[in-house]
Order: C-alpha cells, then structure tokens, then sequence
C-alpha cells in the first residue's frame, strides 16, 4: 500500500520536511489538550509558530495535519523498535530486551502514542488502512523474534499463540501511554517492565513450553 501524498505548493523537500516536523510537535500538543476536532488551522499555525496563510503552503486540509502525526509517530516507533529488536538472534533474552526497549518508546513518546490512539479513527478513508498497516508490521517484528525462539527450541508454540502474543506484547507497551493516569501512580516503567514481561512468559509457560536450558 502506497503512502498517501500529502501536497505542498512549496518545492523545497528541506524547508516542507522542517515545517511540518514544527506542525506535527504543534498539533500533538494541542490533540492532547482539545482533541483533534475541537482543534482549529489557525491555533496549530500559531502553535507551530507560523500564520495560517503559511500552514497551507504544506498542507491542504485539517485532516492532512492529523496524517502526517499519525504517520510520523508510526515511522519514529518502528525506527526505534527496529534498532532495539534483533531479529536475528531468536533467543528469549533477545525478546525480553526488545520488549523493554519497546516499552521505554513508547514511555519517550507517550502523549504521540495517546493522540494516535484517540483521534486515529478520523484520518480520512483512503488514509487509515495505510496507517494500520504500520502497526501490523511492527507486530509482525515481534512475530518473527517468537518465529525464531520456536526455531531454535527455546519456545514450543503453534502460529495462532505466536501471533497472539505478538499483539499482546505491542497492546501492553501501548497500554502504558493511555492508562498511564492509573499506572503511573502504581509503578514506574522500569517496574511496569519487569512485571508484564514476568507475567508474559508466565502465560506462555502455561500454553505452551519454555525451554529448562532457556
């Protein structure tokens, strides 16, 4: 599926990159603060440090805007996932260190992964299902590090459990982001860690086998 393009009146790839990069920390502060409806062109302009006329030499509509933030939170999670995971190894240290990098991401980028997750279901038609896309791939980073543990014999799981704990695993390090006005007070990240991935295994350890020399 190809990334939807957002069209500029602006040729300068530079000067277009650096604006919009200013319009998307602008209007995740003000989506946090408002929601994505109540929030107007002109206060992300001036939120972005520029006037309204300017905004639209990047832009076309209020529902660009949202895009183009779902889109970089999507990119700048899978990038840092990317780097954190090794996907090569299959061991279940490899796995439990790429969890807890997951998890420190999304810590970093909590009120990104909050706005997506509130307003991502008012990106137009055409743009959501290349924006979901996203995040089944980088579940699908998760199910190819599983994949590889069951390869080597460190898990003994069919696909079905493989993929459910590859959602499980994405969906608990969200879970920081938007319940963090409970978590938070119960638990630093660190502790937040140690626990869902205790709790984790354990679960796997009752569906399938962890292997005694893992």
């Amino acid at each position: 599926m190809k990334k939807r393009e957002v069209q500029a009146s602006v040729k300068d790839e530079r000067l277009v990159k650096k604006r919009r990069d200013q319009m998307i920390k602008g209007a995740v502060t003000l989506f946090i603060q408002k929601g994505f409806h109540r929030t107007t062109t002109r206060e992300i302009a001036k939120a972005s440090g520029f006037s309204i006329g300017t905004l639209y030499e990047y832009i076309r509509t209020k529902e660009d805007v949202l895009y183009l933030v779902c889109d970089s939170i999507y990119d700048q999670v899978a990038e840092r996932l990317q780097k954190g995971l090794d996907t090569k190894q299959g061991t279940l240290e490899s796995l439990k260190q790429g969890i807890a990098d997951y998890f420190k991401v999304v810590d970093e980028m909590q009120d990104e992964v909050l706005v997506m997750y509130q307003e991502v279901k008012a990106l137009t038609k055409d743009a959501l299902p290349y924006v979901l896309k996203k995040e089944i791939e980088m579940v699908g980073m998760f199910e190819h590090v599983i994949t590889l543990c069951v390869e080597n014999g460190e898990l003994d799981l069919p696909e079905e459990k493989i993929k459910m704990i590859a959602h499980n695993i994405f969906v608990q390090g969200q879970m920081w982001a938007f319940r963090r006005w409970s978590l938070q007070k119960m638990y630093s990240i660190d502790e937040y860690i140690q626990l869902q991935t205790n709790l984790l295994f354990q679960g796997i350890k009752d569906s399938g086998r962890v292997s005694e020399n893992a």
